[in-house]
């Protein structure tokens, strides 16, 4: 088998973006065994050439002209590695679905992923965001991963305590930005599962379908159901997903917000501050269902931009930097952008 990898130029990045950009890549090579990183950091010239690591695009608001050698990861694979007396390993390759995932162990009887059903991407990407939804972040079963080091060469294991999770947030994201490539990821799920029912949307969709003791595969059925109910399909409609993190306050600042909008919506953080419904204050601001040109919030879920045909990425960004400015006059809080812009 060779490590040989084929080079595309001007390639057709549109299809490889949930936004749906018609964006082009310079120079574009698809990954579809380990060994062929270290085969692409030996050419000279790719290797000095600006890089984006690609997973499925959906985190991803792209110019254009893509100046860079973007490099998508489709190494395929999930497996159960091992397990102890309260955890099962499993290890899925970088470019494997995170959705797809989920449901492959839920198929085998593994719970702990079930409130992330639904969430797109890819599991190679995952970590770099630490995805999370309904109140678990992926860091809650998070193992460890194993990454290529373009600078160095080599393959290292990190830990959870290596790679700095915290809210959509990583070392990956700061210190080994497009420098480490991540090759799989491994999860610990609990031999002992248990139910996280945090948020009461999920609770009463559970409660509606007379289900008072739900298994892991009924919480993700829940969620599936609740997502496809106020988030737009990619496929239909291109979008990034939610746009904006949720904002974390102090409690004097909660407090002030709820002294003057009692419909604040917020939730309690360990050490006590409280994160804000980004969607909720977007939608206060009356940006939902609004667009600017080829651009929107999105009528059911302001906290989600769309692209309504032929948007470009410099669209996309005023768009935001517009909600940005709208939602700090009226509430004095400031929102940071999920997507990377590239």
């Amino acid at each position: 088998m060779t490590n040989k990898f084929s080079l595309f130029y001007d390639y057709p990045l549109q299809k490889l973006n949930t936004f749906g950009i018609a964006a082009q890549a310079k120079y574009f090579v698809q990954i579809n065994r380990p060994e062929q990183l270290a085969a692409l950091r030996a050419d000279p010239f790719l290797s000095s050439l600006p890089r984006l690591i690609l997973g499925g695009g959906s985190n991803l608001v792209l110019s254009d002209q893509v100046d860079a050698l973007v490099v998508q990861m489709h190494c395929l694979g999930k497996r159960v590695i091992g397990e102890d007396d309260s955890h099962v390993l499993v290890q899925a390759e970088a470019g494997e679905g995170w959705h797809e995932l989920v449901l492959w162990t839920l198929a085998q009887g593994y719970g702990g992923l079930e409130n992330l059903s639904l969430i797109p991407g890819t599991v190679g990407a995952a970590p770099i965001q630490n995805i999370g939804a309904y109140g678990v972040e992926m860091q809650d079963l998070f193992h460890s991963l194993s990454a290529f080091d373009c600078t160095t060469g080599e393959t290292i294991v990190m830990d959870k305590a290596a790679c700095q999770f915290a809210y959509r947030d990583s070392i990956f994201k700061h210190a080994y930005k497009d420098r480490m490539v991540i090759l799989n990821v491994t999860f610990a799920l609990p031999k002992q599962w248990q139910a996280r029912l945090n948020y009461a949307e999920v609770a009463r969709y559970l409660a509606t379908g007379g289900i008072d003791a739900p298994c892991a595969r009924d919480i993700s059925d829940a969620i599936i159901a609740i997502r496809q109910s106020k988030l737009p399909d990619p496929q239909l409609i291109g979008n990034a997903g939610s746009f904006f993190k949720n904002p974390i306050v102090s409690t004097s600042v909660r407090d002030r917000l709820m002294a003057e909008f009692p419909g604040l919506v917020s939730y309690s953080q360990p050490g006590g501050d409280y994160k804000l419904a980004a969607g909720w204050l977007i939608e206060q601001s009356g940006w939902k269902g609004k667009a600017l040109g080829r651009v929107g919030a999105y009528q059911k879920q302001a906290l989600v931009l769309v692209n309504l045909g032929g948007a470009t990425g410099a669209e996309v960004r005023h768009l935001a930097q517009e909600i940005q400015s709208t939602v700090k006059k009226k509430f004095d809080v400031e929102l940071e952008i999920e997507p990377v812009f590239f």
